[in-house]
Protein backbone atom coordinates (compact mmCIF):
# COMPACT_ATOMS: atom_id res chain seq x y z
CA UNK A 1 0.00 0.00 0.00
CA UNK A 2 1.61 3.40 -0.57
CA UNK A 3 -0.34 6.44 1.33
CA UNK A 4 0.65 9.86 -0.73
CA UNK A 5 -0.25 12.80 2.02
CA UNK A 6 0.05 16.30 1.68
CA UNK A 7 3.84 17.27 2.34
CA UNK A 8 5.54 17.28 5.45
CA UNK A 9 4.18 19.41 8.66
CA UNK A 10 6.36 22.13 9.96
CA UNK A 11 5.82 21.13 13.11
CA UNK A 12 6.06 16.78 12.73
CA UNK A 13 7.85 15.74 9.80
CA UNK A 14 9.99 18.94 9.22
CA UNK A 15 11.43 19.02 12.70
CA UNK A 16 11.44 14.86 13.28
CA UNK A 17 12.77 13.97 9.86
CA UNK A 18 10.22 11.04 9.10
CA UNK A 19 6.97 12.34 7.46
CA UNK A 20 3.69 12.57 9.92
CA UNK A 21 6.07 12.09 12.78
CA UNK A 22 5.42 14.44 15.88
CA UNK A 23 2.46 15.78 14.94
CA UNK A 24 -1.53 15.63 15.63
CA UNK A 25 -2.04 14.22 12.42
CA UNK A 26 0.93 11.43 12.92
CA UNK A 27 -1.01 10.73 16.14
CA UNK A 28 -4.50 9.74 13.97
CA UNK A 29 -2.47 8.23 11.26
CA UNK A 30 0.14 5.56 13.06
CA UNK A 31 -3.03 4.33 15.06
CA UNK A 32 -5.15 3.68 11.88
CA UNK A 33 -1.89 1.89 10.25
CA UNK A 34 -1.19 -0.18 13.56
CA UNK A 35 -5.17 -0.98 13.96
CA UNK A 36 -5.36 -2.21 10.46
CA UNK A 37 -2.38 -3.76 10.64
CA UNK A 38 0.42 -1.49 8.84
CA UNK A 39 2.58 -0.87 11.46
CA UNK A 40 4.20 -2.36 14.74
CA UNK A 41 3.26 0.32 16.74
CA UNK A 42 0.12 3.14 17.60
CA UNK A 43 2.72 5.49 17.58
CA UNK A 44 5.45 7.72 15.77
CA UNK A 45 7.04 9.84 17.87
CA UNK A 46 10.55 9.96 16.47
CA UNK A 47 13.16 8.49 13.92
CA UNK A 48 14.45 5.98 16.63
CA UNK A 49 11.28 4.81 17.81
CA UNK A 50 11.20 0.96 16.47
CA UNK A 51 8.15 1.76 14.04
CA UNK A 52 7.92 -0.67 11.49
CA UNK A 53 5.79 -0.32 8.72
CA UNK A 54 4.40 -3.37 6.70
CA UNK A 55 3.32 -3.48 3.02
CA UNK A 56 2.94 0.36 3.48
CA UNK A 57 5.15 3.07 2.10
CA UNK A 58 4.17 6.64 2.73
CA UNK A 59 5.05 9.57 1.11
CA UNK A 60 3.71 13.02 -0.18
CA UNK A 61 2.55 15.02 -2.74
CA UNK A 62 5.15 18.41 -1.45
CA UNK A 63 8.86 17.77 0.04
CA UNK A 64 8.88 21.05 2.13
CA UNK A 65 6.15 22.27 4.37
CA UNK A 66 4.39 24.53 2.45
CA UNK A 67 2.53 28.00 3.94
CA UNK A 68 -0.79 27.74 5.41
CA UNK A 69 -0.75 23.33 4.81
CA UNK A 70 -1.17 24.75 0.90
CA UNK A 71 0.90 24.32 -1.95
CA UNK A 72 1.19 25.82 -4.52
CA UNK A 73 0.62 23.90 -8.09
CA UNK A 74 4.02 25.16 -9.09
CA UNK A 75 5.25 23.51 -5.93
CA UNK A 76 3.01 20.29 -6.58
CA UNK A 77 4.75 20.46 -10.06
CA UNK A 78 8.26 21.11 -8.64
CA UNK A 79 8.20 18.33 -6.51
CA UNK A 80 6.13 15.41 -9.35
CA UNK A 81 9.94 14.02 -10.08
CA UNK A 82 10.25 12.78 -6.27
CA UNK A 83 6.90 10.96 -6.39
CA UNK A 84 7.11 9.60 -10.07
CA UNK A 85 10.64 7.80 -8.80
CA UNK A 86 9.24 6.60 -5.72
CA UNK A 87 6.21 4.86 -8.01
CA UNK A 88 9.05 3.23 -10.35
CA UNK A 89 10.22 1.40 -7.29
CA UNK A 90 7.46 0.21 -5.60
CA UNK A 91 6.57 -2.74 -8.16
CA UNK A 92 4.52 -4.43 -5.74
CA UNK A 93 1.80 -1.30 -5.59
CA UNK A 94 -1.52 -3.00 -5.40
CA UNK A 95 -3.19 -0.03 -3.68
CA UNK A 96 -3.52 3.97 -3.25
CA UNK A 97 -4.31 6.11 -0.02
CA UNK A 98 -4.77 9.22 -1.18
CA UNK A 99 -4.80 11.14 2.06
CA UNK A 100 -7.12 14.51 1.17
CA UNK A 101 -8.18 15.43 -2.26
CA UNK A 102 -4.12 16.60 -2.73
CA UNK A 103 -2.65 13.37 -1.86
CA UNK A 104 -5.35 11.98 -3.75
CA UNK A 105 -4.80 14.32 -7.37
CA UNK A 106 -1.01 13.54 -7.00
CA UNK A 107 -1.80 9.97 -7.62
CA UNK A 108 -3.73 10.63 -10.50
CA UNK A 109 -1.64 13.11 -11.90
CA UNK A 110 1.36 10.42 -11.74
CA UNK A 111 -0.56 7.89 -12.89
CA UNK A 112 -1.23 9.87 -15.96
CA UNK A 113 2.67 11.38 -16.60
CA UNK A 114 3.58 7.87 -16.07
CA UNK A 115 1.53 6.61 -19.16
CA UNK A 116 -0.89 4.23 -16.98
CA UNK A 117 -3.88 3.47 -17.97
CA UNK A 118 -7.26 5.14 -17.13
CA UNK A 119 -10.06 3.63 -14.67
CA UNK A 120 -12.94 2.80 -16.75
CA UNK A 121 -14.88 5.44 -15.07
CA UNK A 122 -14.00 9.18 -14.03
CA UNK A 123 -12.21 9.01 -10.41
CA UNK A 124 -14.30 11.16 -8.20
CA UNK A 125 -12.99 12.22 -4.72
CA UNK A 126 -15.23 11.36 -1.72
CA UNK A 127 -14.30 9.96 1.73
CA UNK A 128 -14.24 6.13 1.29
CA UNK A 129 -14.70 6.06 -2.50
CA UNK A 130 -12.69 3.32 -4.50
CA UNK A 131 -11.21 3.84 -7.87
CA UNK A 132 -9.92 0.77 -9.34
CA UNK A 133 -7.94 1.01 -12.63
CA UNK A 134 -7.47 -2.16 -15.18
CA UNK A 135 -3.92 -2.68 -13.72
CA UNK A 136 -5.77 -3.67 -10.83
CA UNK A 137 -4.53 -0.92 -8.36
CA UNK A 138 -6.85 0.71 -6.51
CA UNK A 139 -7.24 3.89 -5.09
CA UNK A 140 -8.87 4.97 -2.15
CA UNK A 141 -9.74 8.38 -1.02
CA UNK A 142 -9.71 9.41 2.43
CA UNK A 143 -10.03 13.09 4.44
CA UNK A 144 -6.75 13.88 5.25
CA UNK A 145 -6.20 13.70 9.60
CA UNK A 146 -5.36 17.12 9.96
CA UNK A 147 -6.91 19.02 12.95
CA UNK A 148 -9.17 21.16 10.77
CA UNK A 149 -10.88 17.56 9.94
CA UNK A 150 -10.26 16.06 12.85
CA UNK A 151 -11.56 19.04 15.71
CA UNK A 152 -14.79 19.38 13.45
CA UNK A 153 -15.27 15.77 13.20
CA UNK A 154 -15.39 16.10 9.35
CA UNK A 155 -13.24 12.85 10.08
CA UNK A 156 -13.51 10.55 12.95
CA UNK A 157 -11.04 7.66 14.50
CA UNK A 158 -13.48 5.20 13.38
CA UNK A 159 -13.67 6.89 9.47
CA UNK A 160 -9.74 6.57 9.14
CA UNK A 161 -9.78 3.42 10.58
CA UNK A 162 -12.27 1.84 7.95
CA UNK A 163 -10.18 3.32 5.06
CA UNK A 164 -7.02 1.62 6.15
CA UNK A 165 -9.57 -1.70 7.32
CA UNK A 166 -10.36 -1.75 3.39
CA UNK A 167 -7.02 -0.90 2.20
CA UNK A 168 -5.64 -3.94 4.69
CA UNK A 169 -8.38 -6.11 2.38
CA UNK A 170 -7.64 -5.05 -0.98
CA UNK A 171 -3.59 -5.47 -0.42
CA UNK A 172 -4.44 -9.17 1.11
CA UNK A 173 -6.70 -10.42 -1.72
Amino acid sequence: MLLVGLAPAAHGGNRTGRIFTGDRSGDWLFRALWEAGFANQPTSEHPDDGLELRDAYITATARCAPPDNKPTPEEIARCAPYLLAELELLSRLRVVVGLGRIGWQAYLRARKARGLVKPTATPVFGHGTVTTFPDGVRLLASYHPSQQNTFTGKLTREMLRDVFQKARSLVDR
